[in-house]
């Protein structure tokens, strides 16, 4: 029988509902006015599952994931994860802050990655769910959690909008200096979860220069122009149009998996755009962070059972992770991700939906 990305549901509520290290995990679930479906679980305050409807009007799993608990628990891919306390990599292992030299788990390479080996993906929260399209989530990552310090408290509320947007707002407290970098880690796939790789989708954004990185993967400090490269997606263009293009930067990540320096604009104008080619259906990213990570799935092990009985595949889904830049806290001439006691961190992004 050929496969139908439409014949995919979310999980049932039950399948989450786990003991992990003493605290119970559940699965909540969105729903608007318009028939769009959205899950959410506590375990890593993750981004379970998205329905919506395709061109025909059938709805479409757009973000992948896992039929149950045991498939979250078992992956080391991110599939959907809040990420904390510092979402992308920190060079060596180590910052120094206010004098005082930190040192991290290293966990991809010589690096720190998405905030070390137990990081927020891995905690279990506390949820509250609102209403039919709002649920929050609260964390306390204690003093040298992972070898951050500070008592940081955070909260991120998900919120389905009727029309068709996910809302994140993500905010957070300490009691001591600290750095703070959140994002989440969906992956999509705008033709259907398991429809094959996401090459011919088209991306556009907003961001005339990027951030080169090294062998590691950590920017070499450079703001680097776009334009005349395979980075140049100012105007729409495939995934896989240049993703095998004899250039460095592409080696060096097996593909796009590179900061975006994305350009001012207006309160209301998308930082990315991304249109599935079978589906028609588009994604717009909304965000007021400086930068975003795109992520092409290059390093996805084909060895992960998502929904529907299919494999997680290399390059079957795309990553846009909004974000202040890598390594941050050691290229002072980056955006800060300091955070400071009398401060109060608040971002918000937003992943829209239509067709």
């Amino acid at each position: 029988m050929a496969y139908n990305p439409t014949a995919i549901k979310l999980p049932e509520a039950s399948a989450f509902e786990r003991k992990v290290t003493g605290r119970q995990t559940n699965l909540y679930l969105l729903h608007n006015s318009v028939g769009m479906q959205v899950a959410i679980t506590n375990f890593g305050s993750y981004l379970v599952g998205a329905l919506v409807p395709d061109k025909k009007g059938k709805l479409t799993s757009v973000i992948i994931g896992f039929d149950n608990i045991d498939g979250l628990l078992k992956q080391e891919s991110y599939y959907g994860a809040t990420l904390g306390r510092y979402g992308n990599r920190i060079a060596d292992g180590k910052f120094t802050l206010e004098g005082k030299e930190y040192r991290l788990f290293v966990n991809n390479g010589p690096n720190s990655l998405h905030g070390g080996k137990h990081n927020f993906s891995y905690r279990v929260w506390e949820a509250n769910q609102i209403d039919a399209k709002t649920v929050t989530l609260e964390y306390l990552s204690e003093d040298m959690e992972e070898g951050y310090p500070g008592n940081l408290k955070v909260k991120v509320t998900y919120q389905l909008t009727d029309d068709n947007a996910i809302t994140i707002t993500y905010e957070a407290t300490t009691d001591k200096t600290t750095i703070v970098n959140l994002t989440n880690h969906a992956y999509f796939n705008l033709n259907g979860e398991g429809n094959e790789d996401i090459l011919n989708h088209v991306v556009q954004i907003a961001a005339d220069n990027y951030t080169p990185v090294n062998n590691t993967m950590i920017p070499t400090g450079q703001i680097a122009p776009v334009k005349g490269t395979p980075f140049d997606f100012t105007i729409p263009e495939r995934i896989g149009k240049r993703i095998k293009a004899d250039n460095e930067q592409l080696k060096f990540g097996n593909g796009y998996d590179h900061n975006f320096v994305l350009n001012k604009r207006e309160e209301h104008s998308p930082v990315a755009t991304v249109t599935g080619d079978k589906s028609s259906i588009k994604l717009e990213v909304y965000t007021d962070q400086p930068g975003m990570q795109f992520y092409t799935g290059n390093f996805m092990p084909g060895t992960n059972i998502l929904r529907g009985r299919v494999k997680d595949k290399m390059r079957t889904a795309f990553a846009m992770e909004t974000q202040h830049f890598p390594d941050s806290p050691n290229q002072p001439h980056f955006p800060s991700t300091v955070l400071k006691p009398e401060e109060i961190y608040k971002t918000q992004t937003i992943y829209k939906f239509s067709v």
